[in-house]
């Protein structure tokens, strides 16, 4: 396959996956924000899903105070913000377009459609008159786009590019986010009494935010316990959205596109996987959540720097 097919592959399926992590996120966001609660620990929310995306920066830069609606705008809508949902919809929109004879017809569509669609709702501002609705709908449009490849497309190397872009960008997206929620609490609650109402709402709100909610009273079936959320987002395989389980698709998709020159990126990749295959809750909350996560994103970034060199476009 040309580099240049892979590398728009490999892209359309990380924007879509951006997307959806961002709708999550905001979601999240917007329903706990309606909950009882200062002004300060609102701001602060906000605040942190800014720093998830690193964009705490821009955003100050051009928008100066936080708000709800001003976050929503930059996040949802803003074209300059190339961590928007609508610059991520355009972008995979746009490398779908650059591959159309590599697709299936219905993949095409439905990312045609999508972007076509989000535009007439940003017009209509439908994102501010109901933002639960426009979060769901873009959550359901990259089901759609997921179900619509794994349903129609031949699983040759195209499909594979698809799953390694995908699922890359959601190890990403979840070891961010973890990151984020988890570094601010992480002393006063883990191996201490919280208080139970807190602790709940919190915790359950990280579950929503990667659907995790109903996986977590399958799996554990008890209280909602930190270290628990913790390791059903981390080390279980069977967690779609687990950083386990990408790092599994990730490594399967890669032994199937393999070359003489990727050996060291699927090493990376496999060293990665048994790590989080071998390892255990209680010493990476030992060690330190937060050293653990930021490690985990330094070998993300390394693992997709060597995707590139070794399939994509040289950038």
């Amino acid at each position: 396959m040309l580099s240049r097919t892979a590398d728009h592959l490999f892209w359309l399926a990380r924007y879509m996956e951006r997307a959806e992590n961002t709708a999550r996120m905001l979601d999240v966001n917007y329903q706990t924000s309606l909950m009882p609660q200062s002004a300060d620990e609102a701001e602060g929310g906000w605040r942190a899903l800014l720093s998830i995306s690193e964009l705490t920066h821009d955003y100050a830069a051009r928008y100066g105070s936080v708000t709800a609606r001003k976050v929503m705008d930059y996040m949802v809508a803003d074209e300059q913000n190339p961590s928007s949902i609508y610059r991520c919809l355009m972008a995979a929109r746009e490398n779908a377009r650059a591959v159309r004879g590599t697709l299936t017809t219905e993949v095409w569509e439905t990312q045609n459609q999508t972007w076509l669609e989000f535009q007439r709702m940003v017009t209509q501002r439908e994102h501010q008159s109901d933002p639960g609705s426009t979060f769901e709908w873009v959550k359901f449009r990259s089901h759609l786009s997921r179900g619509v490849t794994v349903g129609t497309m031949l699983q040759d190397e195209a499909f594979h590019f698809l799953r390694i872009g995908g699922f890359l960008e959601r190890a990403d997206n979840t070891a961010r986010m973890l990151d984020v929620k988890f570094h601010g609490v992480e002393n006063e609650f883990f191996g201490s009494g919280a208080e139970q109402e807190y602790d709940f709402y919190h915790w359950s709100s990280i579950l929503r935010s990667v659907s995790g909610f109903e996986v977590y009273r399958k799996a554990y079936r008890n209280v909602i316990r930190p270290e628990k959320v913790a390791e059903l987002l981390i080390l279980r395989p069977d967690m779609p959205r687990s950083l386990a389980a990408c790092t599994n698709e990730v490594v399967a998709n890669l032994r199937e596109v393999a070359n003489d020159q990727s050996e060291e990126t699927l090493r990376l990749a496999g060293r990665l996987q048994a790590d989080l295959r071998f390892a255990q809750i209680d010493e990476i909350l030992a060690t330190g959540l937060h050293a653990f996560l930021t490690q985990f994103l330094e070998r993300v970034n390394r693992l997709g720097a060597g995707i590139s060199r070794d399939f994509l476009v040289p950038v």
